[in-house]
């Protein structure tokens, strides 16, 4: 990523010293497999440089060959995968499974993908992260869909909170309560779903009327609202078009106002599973 055009962000807590994450990524869920390869390689090309995968996504291998075939230096390329529910109690050999598919020595953020709260496994997870980070097998260390008790737990039984917490976020969902505790504990907001797309925020009359006014399209409003709150955002397409429509976020600016107006349509809308209940 262009350093001119998006911040890194700075990872704590169980991570190498100075590690940062890009603000702006490309994820690959619901990508298949064989179309990671020309999805990802054209967000590689225009200056993506954080790819966000996940065991479960079924396209690891895919990522695996992008990074293999790819003019970017690799450790340019900051890649997350996660491990999955049921491997909650394998944490090492799903990792080293999700490496082999990946074809890669290092791996730079590995996140829990849920909570799980009915298995009751997740603080055991967290501690296998915790040793892989140990072992310098992983940079950084965190976790997704994980809710203020959650965390909480982790902190209570660990010690260490994670260094990223990736949560479904949005215009429509913005989960206050959980964003003040990352703010308190010195955890980095990660968004997916970011735009809402399945609950009709880039319909939304106000989205319209402020994209219009700022000469970009709904997406692009909404994807600066994350950036200028000071979230990670994970963008997804198969499309070239639209992966280059969401990397250009960086020429304009929102402003109190509009970050104001937005804000208001909170609605704790929800497009995914509930992480109390999921899994």
């Amino acid at each position: 990523m262009t350093s001119d055009t998006f911040a890194s962000l700075p990872l704590g807590h169980a991570s190498t010293p100075g590690l940062a994450i890009p603000q702006l990524g490309f994820g690959v869920w619901e990508v298949p497999d064989a179309e990671v390869d020309a999805a990802a390689g054209r967000a590689l090309e225009i200056g993506y440089r954080h790819i966000d995968t996940a065991r479960i996504y079924g396209n690891e291998a895919g990522v695996g060959r992008v990074l293999a075939a790819s003019d970017v230096p690799r450790d340019d390329i900051f890649v997350t995968t996660k491990v999955w529910n049921d491997d909650h109690r394998d944490v090492a050999a799903a990792f080293d499974a999700s490496m082999a598919r990946l074809g890669i020595e290092t791996l730079d953020l590995y996140l829990i993908h849920w909570p799980a709260p009915k298995q009751d496994a997740y603080v055991d997870a967290w501690k296998a992260l915790l040793e892989l980070q140990r072992e310098g097998r992983v940079r950084s260390v965190g976790v997704c869909n994980f809710q203020v008790p959650h965390l909480q737990r982790l902190l209570d039984e660990t010690g260490v909170l994670p260094s990223i917490n990736q949560i479904e976020l949005s215009p429509y969902l913005q989960q206050r309560e959980l964003r003040a505790f990352h703010a308190e504990h010195g955890i980095v907001t990660e968004a997916w779903s970011p735009l809402a797309v399945r609950a009709g925020l880039l319909e939304d009359a106000l989205v319209l009327d402020l994209a219009a006014a700022h000469g970009v399209t709904p997406a692009q409003l909404v994807l600066r609202w994350h950036i200028e709150l000071g979230n990670v955002v994970l963008t997804r397409s198969v499309t070239p078009a639209r992966i280059e429509e969401n990397f250009g976020v960086g020429g304009f600016t929102l402003g109190g106002d509009a970050l104001e107006a937005l804000s208001a349509l909170d609605r704790g809308t929800r497009t995914g599973p509930d992480p109390d209940t999921f899994g």
